[in-house]
C-alpha cells in the first residue's frame, strides 16, 4: 500500500513542479528584463542598441529605486517554496535570492557610495569602446551621444560621492590621489587628443570621407564644449572636496561600522561563513605551505641564500626581463598559441568562441594590474580577450608569464566564462554569473592545471607559479589585515614584498587595489582551496577510475555558482560516478 501512495503522490507532485518551475521562470525572466533596463550598456551585449545613448543611472534615488525593486523580486521569489520545484529550479531560486539579498545588504551598509576607486569610476568611462561594435555611422553617433550625456553622469557621482561624506562611507586618501592624474588623462587641450576621440581617430573605410569628415569635426566639438568642461568641474570636485573627506587609513574598519561592512564583504565575496579572523588565520597557513615548497625549487638551484635574497635577486636581474613592449607582447601570444592545443587533455567540453591578447590600453595601464580578461560578447559578436600591461616592461617577469596567461586564458578565465554562456539550458542571469569565489577561484585552480599542460618546465617558471600562489595567499593576510585588523599600507606592502618576487611596482598596485576593493581579493585563494578539495576527495573516493576531464566538465557544467552550491553538486556528481565504476555500462 506505501508503494502506492508514493506512486501516487509523485504522480500530483510532478505536474505541481512543473507549475512552480514556470512561476519561478516568469519571476527569473521578469528579473532579467528589468536588468537589462536598469544597465543599458549590458544590452549590447546582446545585440540590444536600444540602450546605446545613454547610461545607467547613478543617481542615488535610482539606487534607492532599485533597492525597492531587488525587496519586491525577493518577496515574489519567496511566495514559492523549495520543495516544490524541480532540483535544477530550486537552485536557480537560491541563486537569485542569494544575488538580490547580497545586493540589499551592500546597499544598507552605503558600499554603493564607494564604487570608484583608482581603477573604477568615471575617469575611465572612455573605455567603454573597448566593448562596443563601432561599424557604421549609427554606432558613432550613438557615442558622440553618450559623449553628451555625460555631464549630468558625472554630476551624479558627485552627487553619490558627497553623500558618502555625510554618511562616512569614504574611499582610502591614498587610492583617489591617484584619481586626479587619471582625470588630467581625460581633460586635454586639444580635443584630438582625448582618449574619448580614440574611435574617431581611424574610422572604418566603409564610411565614406564626407561622412567620416562630419563625424571627426562633431567628435572634436562635443569633447571641447561638453566632455573636457564637465571633466574638469568633476576634477574640482574631486580635489577640493572629495580628497580633503577621505579617510587616512587604508581599511574600511576604520569607518563608522566598517567592521561589520567588511565581514558582511568577506561572506558575499567568498560566499562562505568564513570570519575575517579565520581568513586571516588560512593565509597564515596557506603562506607557510607554500614557502616550503618555494624552499625545495631554491634546493635543486643549489641556492644558499634566503627565500628573501632569492626573491631580490629575480626582481633585479635583467635576465627575466624584456626590454621592449613588442618582445613582452609577443612572449604573451607565443605561450597563448601553446596553451590550446593541451586542453583536449583536461576538458570534454571546450568552448566555441575564440579569445585573443590584448594590450591593456595606454591610459589605464600605469594603475592597473599585469593583466585582466574581457569576456566576449553574449551575443558572439565579440571573441574573449585577455589584456596583458606592457607599461614599464623590466617590471614584468618572465618566469610570471606562463602561469598569468593560464589564469587569464585558458583554462582559467576565458574557458570557464565562455562555457558558461554557452550553457543555454540556463536562465541568462546564471549564464553571465560573476561569483567571484567560482571565477577567480576557478582561474587560480587552472594555474596548477599548467604541469598537466607541459608548462613551468624550468625552475624559474615554477617558481612563478609558486609566486602566483603565494599571491592569492597573501591576500588573505593582508587584506584581512588592513580591513579588519588596522594594518598599515606599509605593514602590508612588506609584508607581501617578504612573501614574493613581484616587483615593488606591482605589489603597490596590488595592494591599492585591495585598499580600493574591500573584500574581493578573499575569494580567489578560498575559492582554490575547495576546488582542490573537492578534486582530492574525488581522486580518492574513484582511485583508476578518476576521468579528469569528466570532473572538469561537472565542475563548470552549471556555470559561476557558490561554493556551498558546487561542493553539493560534486558530491551528487561524485555518487554517481561511482556507481557507473560499480557497474559499468558497455
Amino acid at each position: 500500500m506505501r508503494y502506492y501512495l508514493f506512486l501516487i503522490v509523485v504522480a500530483l507532485g510532478a505536474p505541481l513542479a512543473a507549475a512552480n518551475d514556470d512561476q519561478l521562470n516568469q519571476i527569473i525572466d521578469a528579473h532579467w528584463q528589468w536588468t537589462l533596463e536598469q544597465y543599458p550598456e549590458k544590452r549590447s551585449e546582446y545585440g540590444d542598441l536600444s540602450g546605446e545613448r545613454i547610461w545607467t543611472d547613478m543617481s542615488s534615488a535610482a539606487f534607492a529605486r532599485r533597492d525597492q525593486a531587488h525587496a519586491q523580486f525577493i518577496e515574489q521569489l519567496e511566495t514559492i517554496e523549495p520543495a516544490t520545484l524541480t532540483e535544477d529550479a530550486q537552485l536557480n531560486r537560491s541563486l537569485l535570492l542569494r544575488e538580490l539579498r547580497d545586493q540589499r545588504e551592500s546597499f544598507a551598509e552605503g558600499l554603493h557610495l564607494m564604487s570608484m576607486n583608482m581603477r573604477d569610476g568615471p575617469q575611465h568611462l572612455h573605455g567603454v569602446t573597448e566593448y562596443l561594435a563601432l561599424e557604421d555611422e549609427q554606432d558613432f553617433d550613438n557615442w558622440l551621444a553618450r559623449l553628451e550625456a555625460l555631464p549630468p553622469l558625472l554630476e551624479q557621482y558627485e552627487a553619490l560621492l558627497t553623500e558618502g561624506i555625510a554618511r562616512d562611507r569614504v574611499q582610502a586618501q591614498i587610492v583617489m590621489a591617484r584619481v586626479p592624474e587619471q582625470l588630467q588623462r581625460v581633460i586635454t587641450q586639444q580635443p584630438q587628443d582625448s582618449p574619448f576621440y580614440k574611435p574617431f581617430a581611424n574610422l572604418p573605410d566603409s564610411l565614406n570621407l564626407e561622412a567620416q569628415r562630419l563625424l571627426q569635426t562633431r567628435a572634436k566639438t562635443v569633447i571641447a564644449e561638453i566632455v573636457t568642461p564637465a571633466y574638469q568641474q568633476f576634477e574640482r570636485f574631486i580635489v577640493d572636496t572629495y580628497l580633503p573627506a577621505t579617510r587616512v587609513e587604508p581599511g574600511i574598519g576604520a569607518l563608522h561600522g566598517g567592521r561589520s561592512a567588511y565581514s558582511l564583504l568577506a561572506r558575499q565575496f567568498t560566499t562562505t561563513e568564513y570570519s575575517p579572523e579565520a581568513i586571516h588565520q588560512i593565509g597564515l597557513a596557506e603562506v607557510a605551505r607554500i614557502r616550503s615548497e618555494m624552499q625545495e625549487v631554491l634546493d635543486s638551484l643549489d641556492y644558499a641564500g634566503s627565500l628573501e635574497s632569492f626573491n631580490e635577486f629575480l626582481r633585479n636581474d635583467p635576465q627575466f626581463y624584456y626590454q621592449t613592449e613588442a618582445e613582452l607582447l609577443a612572449a604573451y601570444q607565443a605561450i597563448a598559441k601553446r596553451l590550446d592545443p593541451e586542453l583536449v587533455k583536461l576538458f570534454g567540453r571546450l568552448p566555441r568562441i575564440p579569445y585573443g591578447v590584448r594590450p591593456i590600453p595606454e591610459e589605464i595601464a600605469p594603475d592597473t594590474t599585469t593583466a585582466y580578461y574581457m569576456p566576449p560578447a553574449a551575443d558572439g559578436t565579440r571573441p574573449g580577450w585577455y589584456y596583458v600591461n606592457l607599461y614599464r616592461p623590466e617590471v614584468r617577469p618572465k618566469f610570471e608569464m606562463e602561469v598569468l596567461s593560464v589564469h587569464e586564458s585558458v583554462p582559467g578565465h576565458h574557458l570557464q566564462i565562455a562555457l558558461a554562456q554557452e550553457l543555454g539550458e540556463l536562465p541568462e542571469f546564471r549564464r553571465e554569473a560573476g561569483v567571484t569565489a567560482f571565477v577567480e577561484g576557478w582561474g587560480l585552480y587552472s594555474e596548477r592545471l599548467g604541469y598537466d599542460m607541459g608548462l613551468y618546465q624550468d625552475p624559474y617558471s615554477r617558481y612563478g607559479q609558486l609566486t602566483y600562489d603565494m599571491w592569492r595567499a597573501v591576500r588573505l593576510v593582508v587584506d584581512t589585515g588592513m580591513h579588519y585588523f588596522s594594518w598599515s599600507r606599509e605593514r602590508a606592502i612588506n609584508y607581501f614584498m617578504a612573501q614574493t618576487p613581484k616587483t615593488e611596482a606591482d605589489i603597490v598596485n596590488e595592494i591599492d587595489r585591495y585598499i580600493g576593493w574591500p573584500g574581493q581579493a578573499l575569494a580567489y585563494k578560498i575559492g582554490q582551496l575547495k576546488m582542490l578539495e573537492l578534486r582530492q576527495n574525488a581522486e580518492q573516493a574513484l582511485g583508476d577510475d578518476f576521468d579528469i576531464r569528466r570532473f572538469h566538465d561537472a565542475m563548470l557544467g552549471a556555470g559561476a555558482i557558490p561554493l556551498s552550491d558546487l561542493e553539493r553538486r560534486m558530491q551528487d556528481w561524485l555518487a554517481q560516478e561511482l556507481v557507473l565504476a560499480q557497474h559499468p555500462v558497455d
